[in-house]
């Protein structure tokens, strides 16, 4: 039987940007490449700002990567994109004459968004009128469409989380904007993700917040995202306190390394313990925060160390070399890879008490929890975690061996059930079930 063709839409190409979406896009192409019944393609977001010594081709946005037939980029203009709208204002030509030609051209049975930020929601429509037949899922990898405040669901005022959001409660986070247009707005996406036959998302807390918002219960599956994870090197009998701690991950407001290193200023040089962080894409970063970020790291401290960006493919010797990750995030998350990454590994994680870390973390088992946004709180957790004998042994036990539920063949094959749940969707109704409608 020939392979199906998946097509994979993501912002951002992971040759060229490294965050957890990426990754996962990355390992989902690679894993889906090695099967007999799916054939991968992937189609990412790039261009500086787009212009036309930008364009690969004088009628084109889209080229292939390194000439592969199977990976393309489609340049499209930042500056062109709407952020509230989440749409392109004039280059509309992109979508409806671009993409909609090389969805004609690839034909992909199924299309699975991963994002589309930078492009728009009305990519989804495109695909819909390009490809009827086809089947579109969508994953939700954070809270975009929801939340104005990139996603995070956390509010301008005091960085307090969002529970709940309605258009009174948005124009109270941002004031110029009137709450009829964040009506429209929540209109605006859901008509365009209404077309999708199903979603995917890596927790129960992101599913309940999305049926919350509009999208029915059961056009949503619950799946923990995909992590390859690099051969774990032999453990080596310890004799030295469980002490080391690391940090991995994007250097944001959102992620929480600033409150981890105000942390270790509570703790001080005292603290018997020594945290690396292993943070990217800082640059990317607001002015505001790059300069309050950089003043931490300013200070000095014998037990911190900062080595930057790291290549994943040395995550299992970085693993190796460290005892407890942590994961200080003051937004929800999601389901986040680095908890993922850590289980698999066998390191217990610490972590912020809500949301999809909360959730996959339990407190007490498996890792520790400490108040969200509270230096004070994860200092005493640190402690905790130094100073308790046996501790770092009981939570490592309380992670399984493996992780059925989380491998890659599991995770295909619950992939592949939710493309053929969408796919049948489409399929033509037989003769006997169009005689039982009159038909």
């Amino acid at each position: 039987m020939a392979r199906r063709r998946v097509l994979f839409i993501s912002h951002n190409h992971p040759d060229v940007l490294v965050g957890g979406v990426e990754m996962y896009v990355r390992d989902l192409y690679r894993a889906m490449e090695r099967t007999a019944e799916w054939e991968p393609l992937l189609l990412a977001r790039a261009g500086k700002p787009f212009s036309s010594d930008d364009a690969p081709y004088a009628d084109s946005p889209i080229t292939m990567v390194n000439n592969d037939p199977s990976q393309y980029l489609m340049y499209t203009d930042f500056s062109d994109y709407d952020p509230f709208w989440h749409r392109l204002s004039t280059s509309k030509e992109v979508l409806t004459r671009h993409f909609h030609d090389f969805l004609v051209a690839q034909q992909p049975d199924v299309v699975h968004f991963h994002h589309t930020a930078y492009m728009g929601y009305d990519m989804v429509r495109v695909a819909r009128n390009a490809l009827p037949g086809a089947a579109i899922v969508y994953s939700f990898h954070e809270y975009l469409p929801i939340c104005h405040r990139d996603g995070q669901l956390v509010r301008t005022k005091g960085e307090v989380l969002c529970e709940k959001e309605s258009p009174r409660r948005c124009h109270e986070c941002f004031p110029t904007v009137t709450p009829q247009d964040f009506y429209m707005r929540k209109r605006f996406i859901q008509s365009h993700l209404g077309l999708a036959d199903h979603f995917m998302v890596p927790s129960e807390y992101v599913r309940d917040r999305y049926v919350d918002w509009g999208i029915p219960y059961d056009k949503v599956t619950v799946q923990p995202i995909l992590v390859e994870v690099h051969d774990r090197l032999p453990e080596a009998p310890v004799s030295r306190p469980r002490n080391r701690f690391a940090y991995f991950g994007q250097l944001n407001p959102y992620k929480g390394a600033d409150t981890l290193l105000e942390a270790m200023d509570v703790l001080g040089d005292d603290f018997d313990g020594h945290l690396w962080i292993y943070g990217a894409n800082l640059e990317k970063q607001s002015g505001a925060f790059r300069e309050r970020f950089a003043g931490l790291l300013e200070v000095e401290r014998d037990n911190v160390t900062f080595p930057g960006a790291y290549e994943r493919d040395r995550m299992n010797q970085l693993m190796a070399g460290i005892d407890w990750v942590l994961v200080p995030s003051i937004w929800w998350e999601t389901g986040p890879m680095t908890v993922m990454e850590a289980m698999q590994y066998g390191r217990p994680v610490i972590c912020s008490d809500i949301g999809g870390m909360a959730e996959k973390v339990t407190d007490g088992v498996n890792g520790l929890h400490f108040r969200r946004r509270d230096p004070e709180h994860l200092a005493e957790v640190l402690q905790h975690a130094v100073d308790t004998p046996g501790l770092w042994d009981e939570l490592r036990a309380g992670i399984p061996e493996s992780f059925p539920q989380w491998s890659a063949e599991t995770h295909l094959r619950n992939v592949s059930a939710v493309y053929e749940r969408a796919l049948a969707a489409h399929e033509p109704a037989s003769e006997d079930a169009l005689e039982a409608l009159g038909a």
